[in-house]
């Protein structure tokens, strides 16, 4: 068996391993980063990630932000509505007050962002990036600064020690045994939603075939190794980050594949019915829970309808061709709708429960409260008739992100056991924990929630191996002096 020995063994190539390894390095630790994937698909999910949500009014940087003045309370106010007020208080409160510092950290450590929004629609502050740059970015100074990254390095199982306290990981370095030792270990391996048996079995049936957004390699073997050590699972395991994706996407690392801007517009399934509010809230706080309710329509597809009013508000990023028509009833027929006959009546319903003179009140960004009553499901904003051809629709299905259930953490990163104690030497980070999001969640708070607290787990790791290097210092110096 292959032996290597550091000071902290971090689990996981994204974010919340990078800025793990990254604030240790800080520290002067000997760090050793695993990587399941081969170094050409390193990153985990945070590769294909796009956005990063920060409390803009308290960035202090040289920066002007699409939003202003939105503050780390708006963003704790923001997880913790998004998520029915079941978010963990203690985790919510440092991903929104710690964010802006950590924003700050990495831009100064070269991170380049794009601060104005893409597209309409996105109504808390934002910054935009290439995830695959980004992890390249970090892996680069990591290595700069001397850590030690191990590709095609599956953790299989965690190393506890007679007292408790866990140091190290075995599994697999490039197809032969390995057993990676040191005086920490930081779980930062992403989720299990990558595994089709896992989605069924967390999930329900069918759920097997969703689309995956996200890496291939996020099956979730590190959190059972650490469930298997005694840690306490928490968050909500039966739910995840399902978004409103293109029909067409690739079945596994499809990426930005979605349609934005079905809030402007109505979501019909194949029965020709409407089935959820699509100007329930700003699409950052509905595409998420949005995407499994249409994987669960017939042949789990639906279908986004606009006219031409609002069509220059659609962002449709995906492989799959917009489909245009000049009435309703022909587009329903090119879209392949089952039910054509009444996708025409739920559109015209749609219409009649409109205030004819709603679209002169349009603005794509804000909440006004124009709404339609009398049909079931109301439509709470942006209810306007869709009345201007050429309409256009988009076939949508939904698509994994990432799962909502992981190991139970401190605020410190610091995994606790079943009993809510400590367990000693092991931290998390990232969607390998849960406890943050339920039901929902806020769009861009999952790279931000990495690398809060992956910085966290950093500093937290580095303290608890120089408080160790302290104890075992002086327990030298006192059998020495009784010799």
């Amino acid at each position: 068996m292959r032996e290597h020995t550091h000071d902290v063994v971090v689990i996981g190539c994204g974010i919340a391993g990078l800025a793990a390894g990254l604030r240790l390095a800080e520290r002067d630790a000997d760090v050793a980063i695993l990587e399941k994937a081969p170094e050409e698909n390193r990153g985990g999910h945070t590769q294909f990630t796009e956005s990063f949500r920060i409390p803009t009014a308290d960035i202090d940087l040289d920066a002007e932000f699409n939003v202003e003045d939105y503050s780390a309370s708006d963003f704790y106010s923001d997880i913790m509505k998004v998520t029915n007020y079941r978010a963990d208080e203690e985790l919510a409160e440092a991903v929104a007050h710690e964010s802006a510092e950590t924003f700050e950290w990495l831009t100064h450590k070269g991170l380049e962002w794009e601060y104005q929004a893409p597209h309409p629609g996105y109504t808390a502050g934002r910054v935009w990036l290439h995830g695959a740059d980004m992890v390249t970015d970090l892996v680069e100074i990591l290595e700069d600064e001397g850590a030690d990254i191990f590709y095609r390095a599956e953790a299989q199982d965690l190393i506890r020690d007679d007292d408790g306290t866990v140091t190290g990981v075995e599994g697999f370095h490039e197809g032969e045994r390995a057993r990676f030792t040191g005086d920490a270990v930081i779980l930062a391996a992403g989720d299990y939603g990558s595994s089709k048996e896992k989605r069924t079995r967390y999930y329900g049936p069918g759920y097997g075939n969703m689309k995956v957004r996200g890496s291939r390699y996020n099956t979730g073997e590190a959190i059972e190794a650490a469930m298997d050590v005694g840690a306490k699972s928490d968050g909500e395991w039966g739910d995840a980050h399902m978004a409103i994706i293109d029909a067409g996407s690739p079945d596994v690392e499809g990426g930005i594949t979605r349609i934005d801007g079905y809030q402007y517009g109505l979501i019909l399934n194949h029965d020709g019915e409407r089935f959820v509010d699509e100007g329930e809230d700003a699409r950052a706080h509905t595409y998420a829970k949005f995407g499994r309710r249409i994987f669960e329509q017939p042949y789990h597809e639906a279908f986004i309808i606009v006219d031409s009013k609002v069509v220059d508000d659609v962002a449709h990023m995906g492989p799959s061709r917009a489909i245009t028509a000049d009435s309703i009833e022909g587009l329903a027929r090119r879209l392949d709708i089952e039910n054509v006959d009444r996708a025409v009546e739920t559109v015209e319903e749609y219409n009649e429960a409109c205030d004819p003179d709603a679209f002169e009140e349009y603005e794509p960004n804000e909440l006004n409260g124009n709404s339609a009553e009398g049909i079931e499901p109301k439509k709470s904003n942006w209810a306007f008739p869709l009345d201007e051809p050429p309409y256009t629709g988009y076939p949508v299905t939904g698509g994994m992100t990432f799962a909502f259930g992981g190991v139970a953490i401190t605020a410190e990163a610091e995994v606790l056991d079943t009993t809510d104690t400590v367990i000693p030497g092991l931290f998390a980070a990232g969607n390998a924990t849960g406890g943050l999001f339920y039901n929902n969640y806020p769009g861009g708070t999952g790279l931000t929630n990495a690398a809060v607290f992956g910085r966290i787990a950093g500093e937290s790791a580095a303290e608890f191996v120089g408080e160790n290097a302290v104890e075992s210092a002086d327990g030298a110096e006192l059998a020495r002096q009784s010799d």
